[in-house]
């Protein structure tokens, strides 16, 4: 079978070497990220303090125009923040915990950074509720949608969870905060590169995420969304100059907020992270988000059957539709397993009670596919890994 999306490969220096497949962690670097940072360099050196004026303060809404021709946002409804901690803090910053909908929801297989940063809301009064998962694998949307109730101010989830790929039913958690008055904030960080959606077919209130891993952005580039109608309401105390209504004018005291999405910006951006993340959208973009998932489920399904096959374990789901882009193998002692396999040049990692993370991407070729499930097989199989099962602990 003719695959045209191996024609990227050779955007991808490191394909030349690896067998990567870990993009659900750090995607592979597009070889234009190097002329990019070089642009930055080059504006810096002769341009100095005018590239503020030339392009480096819009950056944030202008890079944040190529993510929203990926989820579905509009012009100007996107703003680039470091990541997605100070993304979320921003959002929590613009309410108030201390009356009765105060009540944040969420699941205990959201992403660590965003427990902490709600559960440090309770010092401002707000109460947590963890939705308990009976696999550790994924959450029955019956019991996150019953959680959430009318004093339910914010429901945190995580679009796709990171130690599964379980695909979260957006939708109906949406439908569920908005029916009692609450709001969904949306962590699309596993999805958004490699699994379609659209911010405003769901409706969603809030949306944020990072460019370290499917949409080959490299690190140091959060974004977020807010509904357009919701924003005009809110004022984020995490915030600084750039969401001033006027930046420049330098007033002193509190501050006038932009009337658009600027609002939910604060200090000045880093500037690097945002030249070196362009190359990757605009490959997502060229290629389109369906022809990367419609790969992907059978390109993941491959590897469930090739798992089946050699008897590992594997704990991500097996309906498609309910899988993201990563399958997790489980297989004792899996650390020891993810460090031989870099030593052999095959990239994957491990998450502590889930196992194997493997990823192929659109630049990912069958063969690879096939070699990964191999070689985990060899390791598995051989005498110096039997050796480290009788010593646990010791270095494989």
């Amino acid at each position: 079978m003719t695959d045209e999306l191996l024609n990227w490969r050779s955007e991808f220096p490191i394909l030349e070497t690896s067998t990567y497949m870990i993009s659900h962690s750090l995607g592979a670097m597009p070889r234009k990220v190097r002329d990019r940072l070089a642009e930055f360099t080059d504006m810096w050196a002769t341009r100095g303090v005018r590239a503020w004026s030339e392009g480096w303060w819009d950056m944030p809404v202008t890079v944040g125009d190529l993510i929203g021709g990926i989820i579905g946002a509009g012009p100007g409804e996107i703003v680039m923040h470091q990541n997605v901690s100070v993304a979320q803090s921003v959002i929590c910053s613009c309410f108030d915990f201390r009356g009765p909908r105060n009540r944040i929801v969420y699941t205990e297989l959201n992403f660590p950074t965003v427990m902490y940063v709600y559960e440090a809301q309770k010092r401002h009064g707000a109460r947590i509720r963890v939705v308990p998962s009976d696999d550790g694998m994924t959450v029955p949307t019956e019991r996150l949608l019953e959680a959430i109730d009318e004093e339910t101010l914010l429901v945190p989830i995580s679009h796709v969870l990171f130690k599964s790929a379980y695909i979260q039913d957006a939708a109906a958690i949406v439908a569920r905060a908005h029916e009692v008055g609450a709001l969904v904030v949306l962590d699309t960080y596993q999805s958004a590169g490699t699994v379609p959606f659209d911010v405003k077919a769901l409706d969603v209130d809030f949306v944020v995420g990072g460019s370290v891993k499917w949409l080959c952005g490299g690190p140091g580039a959060g974004y977020m969304y807010v509904r357009p109608d919701l924003r005009e309401r809110l004022e984020p105390s995490v915030t600084g100059w750039m969401a001033h209504r006027s930046p420049f004018a330098f007033e002193p005291g509190e501050i006038d907020y932009a009337p658009d999405v600027r609002r939910m910006l604060h200090g000045s951006p880093s500037v690097p992270a945002l030249y070196a993340a362009r190359s990757g959208y605009e490959i997502i973009l060229e290629i389109g988000i369906d022809r990367i998932r419609e790969k992907s489920m059978r390109q993941t399904a491959k590897l469930i059957e090739l798992a089946d096959a050699a008897g590992l374990g594997v704990t991500s789901p097996r309906d498609p539709a309910r899988r993201g882009g990563t399958v997790t193998i489980d297989v004792p002692h899996g650390p020891a397993v993810v460090k031989e396999l870099a030593r052999r040049e095959v990239i994957v990692d491990y998450r502590p009670g889930a196992g194997i993370r493997v990823s192929p991407h659109f630049y990912t070729s069958d063969d690879e596919v096939a070699q990964t499930v191999s070689e985990i097989v060899e390791i598995v199989a051989s005498k110096a890994y039997e050796a480290h099962l009788a010593q646990t602990g010791a270095a494989y």
